[in-house]
């Protein structure tokens, strides 16, 4: 259990896992569904330009699991990055939240 709290402790990159309602999600989504994932899609894009975001992008196929790699200072913090994201704060979407260590990125030493 030590192990896991030192890296959760020194974790600066984190991704969440946005799982949608449903299976197919992207080719069903509802109207309502729709406006949310636009404001979702938006904030990403403000967190991008804000140099907070890394990385997003939805999973493609039958599963549309959605990705999101940031940083945080610590788990408080990236937390309530993931918890203010449209998709969840109404109920559109579970969120799964982990320490996340970016090893390998082209371009990026």
């Amino acid at each position: 259990m030590a192990a896991r709290n030192v890296a959760l402790c020194c974790a600066v990159e984190w991704i969440y896992f946005i799982h949608p309602p449903r299976e197919n999600f992207a080719a069903t989504m509802t109207d309502e569904e729709q406006a949310v994932w636009g404001v979702h899609f938006e904030r990403l894009k403000r967190l991008l330009a804000e140099g907070t975001l890394i990385m997003a992008g939805p999973t493609l196929g039958d599963v549309n699991t959605g990705i999101a790699v940031f940083e945080a200072p610590d788990e408080e913090a990236a937390r309530r990055i993931m918890d203010e994201d449209p998709v969840f704060a109404g109920g559109f979407a579970r969120s799964e939240l982990r320490p996340f260590k970016l090893s390998l990125l082209r371009g990026r030493d």
